[in-house]
Order: C-alpha cells, then structure tokens, then sequence
C-alpha cells in the first residue's frame, strides 16, 4: 500500500472513531455527567481528520505543480 492510500485508510478509520466520540458525548450530555475528558474526547480525532483532510486535498495541487516542472 503506497503511501496516498494508507493516509485515506487512517482518514477513514479516524473519521468512525471521531463518530464514536461525538456519540459517546452525546449520551453523557442526556445522562447530566458531562466531564472534561468526555468533551475533549472527540477532539484528538478532529485534529488527525483535519490534517490527513488538508493533506488529501492539496494532492491534486501539488501533483500539478509537479506536471508542470517535469513539463518544463
């Protein structure tokens, strides 16, 4: 597996763990016993959804700018 494709796994499986959180959180707010572990639970995988997200979306940029050095 190349690279490109691991970063699209990991976002994937972050993105069921960052559902996990938000539910979990979800069910602590109705149950009254709200934490601080539990809110900032869903946060580690929102920051990994967001880098692996940025990086998923400048690929198509950076191999362009690629094509167009090996173009001239």
């Amino acid at each position: 597996m190349n690279w490109n494709n691991w970063i699209r796994q990991v976002h994937r499986w972050l993105s069921i763990a960052f559902s996990l959180a938000v539910v979990v959180n979800l069910v602590a707010l109705a149950l009254a016993k709200s934490a601080l572990w539990i809110g900032l639970l869903a946060l580690f995988p929102l920051i990994l959804l967001l880098l692996s997200g940025l990086y998923m979306f400048a690929l198509p940029y950076m191999a362009r700018r690629r094509g167009a050095r090996a173009a001239g």
